[in-house]
């Protein structure tokens, strides 16, 4: 039986490890790569770090804590291609909204000329959270929203300490 990650941030089933783990403040961060590119970097609860397995692994890793201590931090990895080509978008601009700021799904649906909701659901699918920044998008009423698919416990903890870390305040803790 192949167990389901609870935590992760596109609840992929966890079946090959991963390449590293990094230690966060309250969380940590499982990446998976290949030598050549970022395949997924997900949310899990607090745990031990795994050394980087690869160069890469190294690398994302190094740049992952430069986030943690740094939220003005630039990344520059190698992702591999994933989503649809809608998803593909929405995640485009994600990567528009600067650290310290936030953006509304429905702000997001307009540039884009779809529905919030819609926008949720690519929000949900992001595979590279922290590098698309999904954690800068939040509900139109001023809420938190959600944060991948989930609407309270470890992830949405996660969002407020990242919003929280980058500057942003005035967010109230209401969907």
């Amino acid at each position: 039986m192949t167990k389901k990650s609870t935590t992760s941030s596109h609840n992929v089933a966890e079946t090959k490890p991963f390449q590293a783990v990094i230690a966060a403040p309250g969380f940590a961060l499982g990446l998976r790569c290949t030598a050549d590119e970022i395949s997924a970097i997900e949310f899990l609860a607090p745990r031990a770090e795994i050394a980087a397995t690869t160069l890469l692994a190294q690398e994302a890793a190094r740049q992952l804590r430069c986030y943690l201590r740094d939220p003005t931090f630039a990344f520059s990895l190698p992702l591999a291609p994933h989503g649809t080509p809608f998803q593909r978008r929405v995640w485009a601009q994600i990567g528009k909204i600067p650290h310290g700021k936030t953006s509304t799904y429905g702000a997001l649906a307009l540039a884009i000329h779809s529905a919030p909701r819609a926008v949720g659901g690519a929000c949900g699918a992001n595979p590279y959270p922290l590098v698309v920044p999904c954690h800068r998008v939040v509900a139109s009423n001023g809420g938190l929203g959600g944060f991948s698919r989930e609407h309270g416990g470890l992830l949405l903890d996660i969002k407020r300490w990242l919003l929280a870390h980058e500057g942003v305040r005035g967010i109230r803790d209401t969907q």
